[in-house]
């Protein structure tokens, strides 16, 4: 039994996910679709197995996993297969670890290895291409979970409200469960991935879900249910839903990934929203006998799953190749092309059922042996591509050198300090992301005499605090040089603002102005404030990276649009001369309190 306007609820999820990948500067917030997803799960399968349960007083577990497996695993394999020929088309760190990655989206263990790898949709350098799949295992391991215990608690004598009732507090006591995992948790933690891939803490969403199909049902439904069918207007019912879509809407532009407003509220809103988007769509399906959902909403909810799972890494390649919006064109037709084929005609094919497209019966035994050749070319590629993928990607190593040769100089400072040789140590220190971080090699050959300290995904707060120990220790350099600010672009003027106010008499400081290609107009806005700060303050000077990243525009072929390329030394040169130059403009300008 097909529940009509099912469908605008994981339009409504699908959309918010494509945004916020696509978009995420507009969108911010959108990652609260996969939240949709999650709880129009749990309300789909609680409410099909109260119905299996009602109409047979038992539950066969065997046939529910069996349909759960048919349905996620043909499109998941097909996903894989098909992108690593398209890996080819971009530098060999986005086939670092594949095989892993691969191991861990089939074993739908993503969402830990995520979290044992760093990975993270906000900040990792070189995208995993898999990533997206940690959604797909949290949805596993409550189908296992949730199957197994409602099949147990099946086998006891008990009505079909009784079983209903119980359903209904086993989900209760699992959604307090979870949301108390995450809301307790978001104040001990200061990597909110750990709570964001987490099984534990983002699986209440199915529950809020599941207690909302006790009270509904599809074809088993409950007279209080009935009772609202007949006492609410159509017009209130589709109100409310409008409603929803629209304060969904809202979260997407309010929620901060890394705000723990998000971890505290915003998960448990847009999961209550879409449970109220799922009601009032259940009523509205009984109350509009004869209007048919639009097929295009259909055709789209049915491929949902193919678009969700082929459009992450699609839009990863792609956009290292074309500009974001090309990008996204290619990224839309190629996941909507190979979702269909997959709900339309591989998956039916697998489960021996005869494939129908645009209303056209398949045959496709006749070509069986072009398939499985096919199938077998591309699984003998995969496993070659992840056997002979390098673990660690090009990048990732050179920031690790990076980093050593870093410590090397500060070790080398030291001894020199210890030596007794004081004017070895410079009264320039820098402060600094991973772009500064990269740039480590160029510093010590045009400003050995600077001090760096630099680390990836350095924010403002974590620069704050490298400021505050300097000035408690008696160790500030004169001279500061603050090239952090990618990481952290939200609520900069506070930010800048406190090391400002936070700077001894006496000394200086320099602000780098951030660049990234892939948000330019949040670093333009970013780089404006900064310029008239140093307007607003003598002690202030701007080493402008984003007018020289602007006008060199080589040195970002290929890579990410933070991260000058590695093709050459020129970038490196660029950012140290540009922070060089703001050095020597800031010395001749009086200090804070002269």
């Amino acid at each position: 039994m097909r529940i009509k306007w099912f469908s605008l609820v994981r339009v409504t999820g699908l959309l918010l996910v494509l945004l916020y990948h696509f978009f995420k500067q507009i969108f911010p917030g959108g990652f609260i679709g996969v939240d949709i997803f999650f709880t129009f799960s749990g309300y789909l399968i609680t409410a099909l197995l109260i119905d299996e349960y009602a109409k047979s007083e038992k539950i066969e577990l065997l046939s529910f996993l069996k349909r759960r497996f048919y349905r996620i695993v043909p499109p998941l394999v097909m996903m894989i297969l098909l992108i690593i020929p398209f890996t080819f088309l971009v530098r060999n760190d986005f086939r670092a670890g594949i095989g892993p990655q691969i191991a861990a989206a089939l074993g739908f263990v993503t969402n830990i290895y995520e979290v044992m790898t760093g990975g993270n949709y906000e900040s990792q350098f070189i995208p995993h291409l898999f990533v997206h799949t940690w959604s797909l295992a949290i949805e596993v391991h409550f189908y296992l979970v949730w199957g197994i215990l409602l099949w147990l608690i099946s086998k006891r004598s008990m009505t079909s409200n009784q079983f209903r009732g119980l359903v209904f507090m086993m989900s209760t006591g699992f959604f307090t469960l979870s949301f108390l995992s995450m809301f307790v948790r978001s104040f001990f933690t200061e990597n909110v991935s750990v709570l964001y891939f987490s099984t534990l803490s983002h699986s209440f969403p199915f529950f809020l879900g599941a207690m909302f199909a006790t009270m509904t049902g599809v074809k088993e439904t409950t007279k209080r249910f009935s009772k609202n069918v007949k006492l609410w207007s159509q017009r209130r019912v589709v109100l409310s839903m409008a409603g929803c879509v629209a304060l969904l809407f809202l979260l997407t532009f309010l929620l901060d990934f890394n705000h723990q407003f998000t971890y505290l509220f915003g998960f448990v809103l847009a999961s209550l929203f879409a449970s109220l988007m799922i009601y009032a769509a259940r009523v509205l399906h009984e109350q509009t006998p004869k209007l048919q959902e639009p097929a295009i909403i259909t055709f789209f909810s049915d491929i949902s799953y193919g678009i969700y799972l082929f459009h992450w890494p699609f839009y990863i390649i792609f956009s290292q190749v074309f500009g974001n919006a090309i990008a996204v064109l290619m990224t839309l037709l190629f996941s909507i092309i190979l979702a269909s084929l997959s709900y339309y005609v591989i998956e039916p094919f697998i489960i021996g059922k005869i494939p129908i497209l645009l209303g056209l019966k398949i045959d496709i035994k006749p070509y069986k042996k072009w398939v499985f050749g096919i199938v077998g070319l591309l699984s003998l590629l995969t496993v070659i591509t992840a056997s002979t993928a390098p673990k660690v990607g090009r990048f990732e190593t050179e920031l690790l050198v990076d980093s050593l040769h870093q410590a090397q100089n500060n070790m080398n400072r030291t001894h020199t300090l210890a030596a007794g040789d004081a004017n070895a140590l410079s009264s320039i220190s820098i402060i600094g992301d991973s772009v500064a971080l990269r740039s480590s090699s160029a510093f010590s050959q045009l400003m050995p005499e600077a001090q760096l300290d630099a680390a990836v995904s350095r924010n403002f707060d974590d620069a704050y605090s490298i400021f505050e120990n300097h000035i408690a220790s008696q160790t500030l350099s004169r001279t500061i040089v603050l090239a952090v600010g990618v990481n952290s672009l939200e609520n900069y003027q506070e930010s800048l603002q406190q090391f400002i106010d936070g700077l001894p008499d006496g000394y200086r400081i320099v602000f780098v102005s951030p660049y990234n290609a892939a948000n330019a107009a949040k670093v333009a806005e970013v780089r404006e404030y900064e310029l008239s700060l140093a307007k607003a303050y003598s002690f202030v000077t701007i080493a402008d990276w984003y007018k020289v990243s602007v006008e060199n525009p080589a040195i970002w072929s290929g890579t990410d649009g933070v991260h000058y390329s590695d093709s050459d030394t020129t970038g490196a040169t660029l950012y140290v001369e540009t922070i060089q130059k703001a050095i020597q403009k800031a010395a001749k300008k009086a200090a804070k309190g002269e």
